[in-house]
This record gives structure tokens, sequence and C-alpha cells, in this order.
């Protein structure tokens, strides 16, 4: 039996302070034990371009670790199953400004792209933290958001090894969020 193909992508700014929370997460996941095979951790930064290329290897599943401003308590953990919109089901002048947007730093337009091309895997995560800060220069994750990181590591361990299992987050339509 082949193992499943799992793309874990952080996206963030190390240079923001908490933006810098998805490659955090994916460096604790790098050094983590009990990491299942097929597992693909990679960095795409904040182009939304970057994340697509990633996906046109082909995966079964993708996480994405990101600061997710849901305004909760800072530190809190999401776990977020997304629902990416049909290209063809979005209008004409909002499809042009999301394929004008792909080099933006939020994932939603890259994931209705990736859905367009046919690289979307049918299983999608969004593994999500409330920042502190994410718009001041800073190369350090506020207290509560490292304190968070090792929870994310787990949160996504737990999704590999049972990734149809009940989830604790929430649909959200995601477009230019």
């Amino acid at each position: 039996m082949t193992a499943r193909r799992v793309l874990v992508a952080a996206v963030g700014n190390v240079l923001r302070g908490d933006d810098g929370f998805g490659p955090a997460v994916i460096q604790a996941l790098r050094s983590a034990t009990g990491v299942p095979e097929g597992l693909h951790a990679a960095e795409v930064g904040i182009g939304g371009v970057s994340l697509v290329h990633e996906l046109m290897d082909g995966y079964d599943a993708l996480v994405l670790v990101d600061a997710v401003d849901r305004g909760g308590a800072p530190g809190s953990l999401y776990v977020l199953e997304p629902e990416v919109p049909d290209v063809m089901a979005i209008p004409a002048l909002e499809r042009r400004e999301l394929a004008a947007d792909m080099h933006q730093a939020v994932p939603g337009p890259a994931l209705v792209m990736a859905r367009a091309v046919g690289a979307l895997p049918p299983i999608v995560r969004i593994v999500g933290c409330q920042p502190v800060e994410t718009e001041e220069f800073c190369t350090e994750l506020s207290p509560p958001v490292r304190e968070a990181v090792p929870k994310a590591v787990e949160a996504i361990l737990s999704f590999l090894l049972n990734p149809n299992g009940q989830q604790n987050g929430s649909h959200e339509e995601v477009r230019n969020k």
C-alpha cells in the first residue's frame, strides 16, 4: 500500500512577529518524532503562487499553517476546514481580482486557484493561531503564540494519523481571507 502524500504548508512572514507562526510550526514538525511517511513540510512564504506550485506535485491532503485572526485570545489554536468555491461559481470581476491578487499574503485565492487547475487535494485543513502582532517588524513570536507551536504540531500529527476524524474547527468559505 502506498503512503498518503500530505503537504503541510507554512504561510507567513518571519519578519512580522506572530506572522511567523507557520514557519515556526514547520521547523518544530521537522524535528518531531512520529511523523508519518508521505508528509512533505514546506514553507511557502507569503505569496499564493508558491503554494499552488507546491500543490501541483500532487497530494492527497493539505494542511495549511498560518496566523489566523479570529478575534480570540492570543495563542488560541483553530483547526478549520475551508470550503473552497469553484472558480466558475465566482463572478467574473471577482475572478479577475483573485488572479491579480495571487501574490498577496492570504491563502484563500491560492486555494481557489489550486482548485481551478485541479491541484487542490480532496482534504484541506487550516491550522491557525490567533496572533498578538503581525504588522510590526519583529523576528520573535509573542509568548502565547510561541506556546501554541507544540500544540499545533500535535494537532497536525493527530490529523495525519486520522484525517477523516472529528475536527474541532469550523467550515469557512475562503476567497480573499
